[in-house]
């Protein structure tokens, strides 16, 4: 049995959680606390680097001395320590890595640094005991990626986003429309009283030979169809039409990937996963090609500890540790 504290600190979150668990057993999840930084941002229409470094050196201790207290766990019982090192804002990721490290210095534990993506791809499993193969599609604000899972850290490309992630789609056309930011769940929220077929607008890429992705041709298709004048339609009606067509290209590539590549199960992770409309899409796909789908707990999908304490618990019990001298990696990729 072992105890894991880990931070995420890659864009703006800032998260502590403490996981405990034993290898080839589930992972319990003994404390989650997250400080989102949403309102501040907010004001600007998106992250602003600065800002988001500076709110993180504000509420690290606190996060880490509120998730000791939930768990009922002293510090120096902590195990090992993690931090997300990439990829993300250089000056984010710096908050949350020192501290981890120091944390780990100090009481002479190890520490591992955990890549962001992973975390993301693994928290549909971290009730599970094991991580089987499947194709995973990872969805996100930053990120939008097919991988082939043979096992936990034994991953395959088969694919990614040439421009846009579909979640920065999503908030780039949010910001067209007035919406608040992030503008992805305000879509989500105009489409459900929308036309999906109000507007044809492109799906790029979607019927490639490749498996990667592209969202600035859709994404450009909006902004014109709202320089011409949306005509008798609504808001509702374009926020609509724009989410199916992000949805078709999403289902149709990664049903496509898992068909290629023989896996029977797909896991759906990322903070775009939490969409509804984009769920529901999935699982009538799944179940007409008798395909498993795997998703994570809403809490687990947007930026949070936990599922980077799952990827490093993995990881600790492997052997596996990283050098204090390690430094972050903004651009870092998973494969």
């Amino acid at each position: 049995m072992a105890l894991l504290l880990a931070i995420e600190s890659s864009c703006d979150e800032t998260a502590v959680a403490i996981v405990r668990g034993e290898a080839g057993c589930c992972a319990e999840i003994l404390a989650s606390e997250i400080s989102s930084q949403i309102p501040l941002h907010r004001e600007h229409g998106g992250v602003v680097p600065e800002l988001a470094s500076r709110n993180h050196s504000l509420h690290v201790r606190a996060l880490v001395e509120a998730a000791l207290a939930k768990a009922s766990v002293a510090v120096d019982e902590v195990d090992a320590f993690a931090a997300t090192t990439g990829p993300g804002l250089a000056s984010s990721l710096l908050i949350g890595s020192t501290v981890a490290k120091g944390i780990a210095c100090a009481l002479d534990r190890p520490f591992l640094g955990i890549n962001h993506l992973e975390g993301h791809l693994l928290s549909p499993f971290l009730d599970r005991s094991s991580v089987p193969p499947h194709l995973a599609l990872i969805v996100s604000g930053g990120h939008t990626l097919l991988l082939d899972v043979e096992r936990a850290g034994h991953y395959r490309r088969l694919g990614g986003t040439r421009d846009d992630a579909a979640g920065e789609a999503f908030d780039k056309v949010g910001k067209m429309l007035g919406l608040p930011y992030p503008g992805g769940p305000e879509i989500e929220k105009e489409a459900r009283g929308g036309n999906p077929a109000a507007f044809d607008f492109p799906r790029p890429m979607l019927h490639d030979p490749h498996l990667d992705f592209s969202f600035s041709g859709l994404k450009t298709a909006v902004l014109y169809t709202l320089e011409r004048g949306m005509g008798s339609a609504s808001r509702a009606d374009l926020s609509a039409s724009f989410q199916v067509a992000v949805i078709e290209i999403l289902v149709g590539k990664t049903l496509r990937a898992a068909r290629e590549s023989g896996r029977d199960a797909i896991a759906l992770s990322g903070g775009v996963s939490l969409n509804r409309a984009l769920r529901e899409a999935f699982e009538i796909a799944c179940e007409k090609q008798n395909i498993e789908l795997l998703t994570a707990a809403p809490a687990l999908c947007t930026d949070n500890a936990a599922m980077i304490a799952f990827a490093a618990l993995l990881r600790y019990f492997e052997g596996e540790t990283t050098s204090l001298e390690e430094d972050i990696h903004p651009n870092l990729p998973l494969v």
